[in-house]
């Protein structure tokens, strides 16, 4: 997809697929679709922007969901395309769906989008993004194989603690108090039991709201060898309209003294994408690249509010871009900002034993320890959208499940 006043839809099939084709998508048109999937999604910081999206807004029922998801298709998705997608269907066959989408339409769900009624897109093929070529054919890039790495540890952030922010603030407690019999809780279990868990515990609880897990730790970590890189908690993207994707940080337990690019914020300095590209160049005497201090595993997942919102930029060099330059072959992110399992109970009237965001943690880890991660995570997708397609309840809405995209750079 391109962006030039009018959206430029272009595809074409491997394997004698299908024939190639080109669209045109009128700019008011793609305007309009935007402005009104946006107002549907959580708003971060901004007041009464979450509790309407999990009320009133169109991702909070399922008939209202499902106009929008049906809206979007009849724009975005080409009449010829959606026509041969629907008879490879209709043949059991489920094609490989490879989506490059320009920055305007980055945030859009595709894997939701219903080209006829009772069928979305992840119902008929398997969906995935494109990571951007230019990153993953750089030369100085070295890739690592999840064949070659699949059974060592699993690194994992869980929910640190950020210098100078309490648990109830903005850059608090994602996750909540974590308890025993909780998703998450028993996911850190299964691993510690089988000593694949880095940072190595004893009690499965001592993994959460650490305040050893700063940029150091990760880089000692990842070099020691990864299989898989699992983040949970915030991630500040910059705005798309600043075109400095690169200023997106991770937020570890850095304090304010630790060397970086980032700005510092009270008692803390946040690792940003700069940092995992650049390294220490202009910072130190003897400088290191980012991927000599943090090589990036095979797999990374995410788990934080826009993690994947370079892809909204013109070039993007943000967090995904930094995961792919230091060796990722895939990135799972998020698109939008991610309720947490206490929003959909407080504000969204959820059950109190429900926990979506905790599940869909679990659903895209096992996903990654999969050969074909991509497939694994489309039926986890299909599975929960049989569930809201049968309750409408809340805890169940693709808030959650929809906001999860897996870049894919060993397609390139």
């Amino acid at each position: 997809m391109a962006d030039a006043g009018e959206l430029f839809v272009s595809w074409r099939w491997e394997n004698d697929g299908g024939t190639a084709g080109v669209s045109a998508i009128p700019e008011e048109q793609v305007a309009a679709a935007v402005r009104r999937f946006v107002v549907a999604l959580p708003a971060a910081g901004a007041a009464g922007g979450l509790e309407s999206a999990l009320t009133t807004g169109e991702l909070a029922t399922l008939e209202s969901e499902e106009k929008l998801a049906q809206y979007l298709s009849a724009t975005f998705l080409p009449y010829q395309l959606a026509v041969r997608l629907y008879e490879l269907h209709t043949q059991g066959v489920r094609p490989r769906m490879r989506i490059q989408p320009s920055p305007r339409v980055a945030q859009l769900p595709w894997e939701l989008i219903a080209p006829d009624t009772g069928v979305r897109l992840v119902d008929i093929a398997e969906v995935s993004l494109l990571a951007p070529p230019g990153i993953v054919h750089a030369p100085a890039r070295v890739g690592r194989s999840w064949m070659d790495t699949k059974d060592l540890p699993v690194v994992a952030v869980l929910d640190p603690r950020v210098p100078g922010f309490r648990a109830d603030s903005a850059l608090g407690s994602v996750l909540g108090r974590m308890e025993e019999t909780a998703p998450l809780a028993g996911l850190v279990a299964d691993y510690t039991a089988r000593d694949r868990l880095v940072p190595r515990v004893t009690d499965p609880l001592t993994a959460f709201r650490r305040t050893d897990i700063d940029r150091a730790w990760l880089g000692e970590a990842l070099r020691a060898g990864a299989a898989r890189l699992l983040y949970i908690g915030h991630v500040t993207a910059a705005a798309p309209e600043s075109g400095q994707s690169e200023s997106a940080t991770m937020h570890l337990a850095c304090t304010a003294d630790t060397l970086g690019f980032a700005p510092a914020q009270r008692d803390h300095r946040p690792l940003s994408a700069r940092d995992l590209l650049l390294g220490t160049y202009t910072l130190a005497r003897d400088p290191r690249t980012g991927p000599q201090l943090w090589p990036i595993p095979s797999r990374v997942a995410l788990i934080a509010c826009e993690s994947g919102g370079d892809l909204r930029f013109g070039e993007a060099l943000g967090l995904v871009a930094a995961m792919l330059t230091g060796g990722a072959e895939l990135v799972t992110a998020g698109r939008w900002a991610l309720p947490t399992d206490l929003a959909f109970q407080r504000l969204g009237g959820a059950p109190a034993t429900s926990r979506p965001l905790q599940e869909a943690v679990c659903a895209i880890d096992a996903a990654h320890e999969q050969p074909d991660p991509v497939a694994a995570l489309n039926d986890w997708q299909r599975t929960r959208l049989g569930v809201w397609r049968e309750t409408g309840s809340i805890e169940h809405s693709p808030l959650v499940w929809a906001a999860f995209a897996t870049v894919d750079a060993h397609l390139c």
